[in-house]
């Protein structure tokens, strides 16, 4: 890379280094991981008995409330996915015959949650919901719904569109992440410290829906909230190049940076100080009346991962205090036994120093305990075995594009996966000692993403880091644990808000 585009990246305040060898990954592309075979039930995901979640339920609040517990909710980016077929019927012909979706929409419409707040805006317009399907004018309701002159709601984000009704109420994701804060992520001091990752151009609104709640919810409550937020780091984004791998210039003479997907969040994550943290994406929330399982299990996987990060803590003590046949016994015990690991099959061979220092390699780490949910054939990634360079085996949560379909045995392991990630994780990001890890540490870069996308009608290739679940916690602990599939509900349109589980 010439001189003058090096001064041009450090004058868009970027890392020259850093974008050379995103450069250097766009031109080689990434490796497929070596897998082993899928994790299933008693292969990698542990079955729940109904005594282990009677056990997690009366042990975990107490230990909670003796530890700083942060739940966090990536909640950036609008909702306009969400409304990609109502917006296509509004620069359409607006003949609802083409399209069963806006159909449905139009069917059922009193029963979103934002069918008043719609007929309201109809109505200081002189119009009504009534009067324009009466009158079959679709386009008018949906532009009172998407356009910034009425709801707004193509350019809102998820976590600020209103969700469920109640009696009396009606709620957004952003307020049903509070409510459920209070079911599970309960810390010291009777803390729900609650923080969302926001886009700059929402910051304000997240804000001013939020304080307008917790008042109400500490008032009926014997809980004080906590709410931060922070924004994606400008300096996670990654370069994009032409189809030639060629920096891609605007028109400006400008280089092209983009976000570089939810992998950026790990820096986020990694500003978080605190014993326990939840994470788990913002659409994904029930009404009230469903939100039992999603609390007995988040008591549940959060109840485990300290009782095994205890055992771990323990083994790594007798290890400095000690390096001997026994400690090392011990720790290898917790790491197979309790964590599941696999180590290589020459372990027993090495000297005792070097078992020493491979073990306690492998157990100071951070701890995730992820949620799986059986596969009901949803895109996205699922848990897996992977073979590590050093002969061990860890389990991982891997994307598609991650796994060589060209290799049979890669295809007939992805065959045989059962179960798929719902996003539902509780990390342990503390080492023994009490200190914060470095998360940044742990990440595999080998393990980013290229993507084709467009900007003014010219191709280019985009870079995604190493996803926030994926590569980015590919070398932490990893203990998979099966969740019903009630607690997994995503928004992905808006008709999905029709299903039962969001009326």
């Amino acid at each position: 890379m010439n001189a003058e585009l090096i001064e041009k990246i450090k004058k868009q305040g970027m890392d020259p280094e850093l974008v050379l060898q995103q450069i250097e990954n766009f031109k080689n592309g990434f490796p497929f991981l070596e897998i082993t075979g899928p994790a299933t039930p008693g292969h990698g995901i542990r079955i729940m008995e109904e005594k282990d979640l009677e056990h997690f339920h009366q042990t975990y609040p107490e230990k909670a409330s003796k530890i700083e517990v942060v739940k966090f909710v990536p909640a950036s980016g609008a909702a306009s996915r969400m409304f990609k077929d109502l917006f296509a019927f509004l620069d359409g012909d607006g003949d609802l015959s083409k399209s069963k979706f806006v159909q449905k929409f139009m069917d059922q419409i009193e029963k979103f949650a934002f069918f008043d707040d719609l007929d309201e805006v109809l109505k200081s317009r002189g119009t009504s919901i009534s009067d324009c399907l009466d009158r079959k004018d679709y386009k008018e309701i949906l532009a009172a719904l998407l356009l910034e002159d009425g709801l707004g709601y193509g350019s809102l984000p998820k976590g600020l569109l209103k969700f469920h009704r109640y009696e009396n109420d009606t709620r957004t994701p952003a307020y049903e992440h509070l409510i459920e804060g209070m079911q599970y992520a309960v810390g010291k001091d009777k803390k729900v410290k609650i923080h969302f990752t926001v886009s700059p151009e929402h910051e304000e609104k997240f804000r001013a829906e939020i304080d307008g709640i917790v008042p109400i919810l500490e008032e009926e409550s014997e809980f004080t909230f906590e709410v931060s937020y922070s924004q994606q780091k400008k300096s996670t984004d990654t370069i994009a190049v032409t189809m030639d791998n060629e920096p891609f210039l605007e028109e400006d003479g400008s280089i092209l940076f983009r976000p570089a997907g939810h992998g950026a969040l790990l820096e986020n994550l990694n500003d978080i100080d605190a014993d326990l943290i939840f994470i788990k994406n913002i659409d994904n929330v029930v009404p009230d009346r469903l939100k039992g399982p999603t609390k007995q299990y988040k008591q549940a996987i959060g109840g485990l991962l300290l009782e095994i990060q205890e055992k771990v803590f323990d083994a790594l003590r007798q290890l400095d205090e000690e390096i001997s046949s026994d400690s090392i016994a011990n720790a290898k015990n917790v790491f197979v036994d309790d964590l599941e690991g696999k180590l290589p099959s020459h372990f027993d061979t090495l000297p005792l120093m070097e078992q020493y220092q491979f073990i306690k390699g492998k157990l100071d780490r951070p701890i995730r305990v992820c949620g799986m949910v059986k596969n009901t054939g949803e895109p996205g990634g699922g848990p897996f075995w992977i073979l590590e360079d050093d002969g061990s085996q860890s389990l991982q949560i891997l994307e598609t594009a991650q796994i060589n379909l060209a290799d049979p045995d890669s295809e007939r392991h992805l065959q045989a996966a059962t179960h798929f990630n719902p996003v539902d994780l509780v990390c342990g990001t503390r080492n023994y000692k009490g200190e914060k890890f470095d998360l940044l540490k742990f990440r595999d870069m080998k393990t980013g993403f290229i993507t084709e996308k467009s900007k003014s009608g010219r191709e280019l290739k985009a870079l995604e880091l190493p996803g926030l679940w994926n590569g980015s916690m590919s070398g932490w602990n990893t203990l998979f644990v099966e969740v019903p599939l009630i607690t997994f509900n995503p928004v992905k349109t808006v008709n999905d808000l029709l299903r039962d589980e969001h009326q």
